[in-house]
């Protein structure tokens, strides 16, 4: 049973650069692919934390993008297949909507990506927990909190219940 989510992680990352594009250009298109990249690969990471919640995921598939379609009104095309949007997590995605939107919190995600199994895996965060301006300029749209809104609130609250278990128990 594999223990990888790069299928995941990649998709996600294929479904936020077209729902979000880029400004044109090949140098804005890598850097807006890499904040998405790392923010999928975070958020993918401490949704599925140990080796055996990956094999499950294996097991029993992501879910796919039909809520997150119907939510931004995406059109994706058809031009090389739809296969890769079942691979899409639609809580790695709202995840990675919040931590886009909000670089301190993708910092303390960051932090608890420690207690994981995959503390070692993630490599630099940096355009995503520390954006350039550069970078910022390049992910406009991907890093718009209006625009996320509608995704990130989705499952913003177990993500915030997961980085802040103390919070969670207060009214």
């Amino acid at each position: 049973m594999p223990a990888d989510l790069t299928p995941v992680i990649a998709a996600c990352t294929r479904w936020l650069l077209a729902a979000y594009p880029p400004p044109p250009g090949a140098l804005n298109y890598a850097l807006a692919e890499a904040q998405a990249r790392q923010a999928a690969t975070l958020a993918a990471h401490l949704r599925h934390p140990t080796a055996l919640d990956v094999q499950l995921l294996h097991l029993l598939g992501p879910g796919g993008t039909g809520r997150l379609d119907w939510l931004t009104a995406a059109d994706l095309g058809d031009d090389d297949g739809m296969a890769w949007r079942t691979w899409v997590d639609e809580t790695v995605v709202s995840w990675a909507a919040c931590l886009l939107a909000d670089p301190a919190l993708s910092g303390r995600a960051r932090q608890a990506l420690e207690h994981t199994e995959h503390r070692d895996e993630a490599g630099g965060l940096r355009r995503l927990t520390v954006p350039g301006p550069r970078d910022s300029e390049a992910a406009a749209l991907l890093r718009h909190p209006d625009l996320l809104e509608g995704i990130a609130d989705l499952h913003r609250d177990t993500l915030l219940a997961l980085l802040d278990p103390d919070s969670a128990a207060l009214p």
